[in-house]
């Protein structure tokens, strides 16, 4: 995805974890759209800090995260189930299992995270394991406020 694009419709889960939600459920807010994998270690890394940002801005940003299966082992709902509860993954998960949000995002990395602005377009693209406190900056501003 370019910069300013218009976030892809919520399309083609296999399933939803915790709570299901579309695009327009979203619009009005900002977004953290956060790809991870069970088999994924720089995702378990960064978890914490991902809730710590969903729980900071619990009111002013949505976040959803997406399961992009890396491989046939990835598929297990059973142990997507178990990672997300272990690591506190509150929020919206979509299973990905078909890779049809991940090619909609033309994504191909975990982690990466897509922040949106409240009008669905893209501000902010990153993926892999830092920058934490660059997506951290680039939230502020899009939520129009001063470093938390």
């Amino acid at each position: 995805m370019k910069l300013r694009e218009q976030m892809p419709e919520l399309t083609g889960a296999t399933e939803w974890i915790n709570e299901e939600v579309t695009k327009d459920d979203l619009i009005g807010k900002p977004t953290l759209i956060h790809f991870w994998s069970v088999s994924c270690y720089l995702c378990k890394e960064a978890m914490p800090e991902i809730n710590d940002l969903r729980d900071e801005y619990d009111d002013e940003l949505n976040v959803v995260a997406v399961h992009m299966p890396r491989s046939e082992d990835d598929l297990d709902l059973g142990v997507i189930r178990s990672m997300a509860m272990g690591h506190d993954i509150t929020q919206p998960i979509f299973v990905d299992s078909e890779h049809k949000l991940t090619d909609a995002f033309e994504n191909k990395y975990v982690p990466a995270y897509y922040v949106f602005d409240a009008e669905g377009n893209l501000r902010h693209f990153r993926a892999g394991g830092s920058g934490m406190n660059m997506l951290k900056k680039r939230i502020n501003r899009v939520l129009g406020v001063e470093e938390k």
